[in-house]
């Protein structure tokens, strides 16, 4: 059944935009920059590159590997774009990576390697979801989390938090203290693991104050 399916240029590309599509379903659940539709038009994109590559070579003559060889820089730009730094903190790292394996994917697909590109699929997706879990679970994946303190006035909200901070062993990003109808507000971002994130709110929660977090997602 493989071998019928990549006997002909249409089911090369077909399996491509699906084994695609299923690392961008992936991706979407989870809410990443790339989704279902930009990993699957990555996947197909790099198949049908590499298929013309080889057709022209073998119609016109030339090198089988020409234009293929560009899409390894064409999806490096791509994998910039969605890397973003914010707030001191780099995320989009694993979605970049993502891209470049679904390109990978595309391209073994497009030259006639139909076991290949659905056993990288499925290593990719192992270690999406499978080593997320697991980092997730044991506390290993560290992730930038904006915390915001909220207190009435008259209390030394910004120092306590500060003390706080550094007695759970953190090192804050950034550090704001905004004062004003009739309460103070301390923000800052930290990089935290799992249960570092549940000490720190458990310190903040003897502090008289509303506490707020935000996440970063990688």
């Amino acid at each position: 059944m493989l071998h019928d399916l990549s006997g002909t240029i249409v089911g090369r590309l077909a399996l491509a935009a699906i084994l695609g599509g299923i690392i961008g379903l992936e991706r979407e659940l989870r809410h990443k920059p790339s989704g279902l539709r930009t990993n699957m038009l990555i996947a197909f994109g790099a198949a049908l590159f590499s298929v013309i590559s080889y057709q022209m070579a073998s119609n016109v003559g030339g090198d089988h590997t020409r234009i293929a060889a560009q899409i390894i820089p064409g999806i490096g730009f791509i994998g910039a774009g969605v890397v973003m730094r914010e707030r001191g903190a780099i995320s989009g790292i694993t979605s970049a990576a993502t891209i470049f394996v679904v390109a990978s994917i595309g391209m073994a697909a497009g030259i006639g390697m139909p076991v290949t590109a659905i056993f990288a699929t499925l290593l990719c997706l192992v270690a999406l979801i499978f080593f997320g879990v697991f980092e997730d679970r044991f506390g290993l994946h560290t992730r930038t989390m904006s915390f915001r303190v909220v207190a009435e006035q008259g209390q030394d909200i910004a120092a306590r938090a500060h003390q706080i901070v550094e007695t759970a062993g953190l090192r804050p990003h950034r550090w704001q203290t905004r004062a004003g109808a009739g309460e103070t507000s301390v923000e800052f971002d930290t990089e935290v693991t799992s249960a570092q994130e549940r000490d720190l709110l458990t310190r903040l929660g003897v502090l008289k104050a509303h506490v707020d977090v935000q996440y970063f997602r990688p």
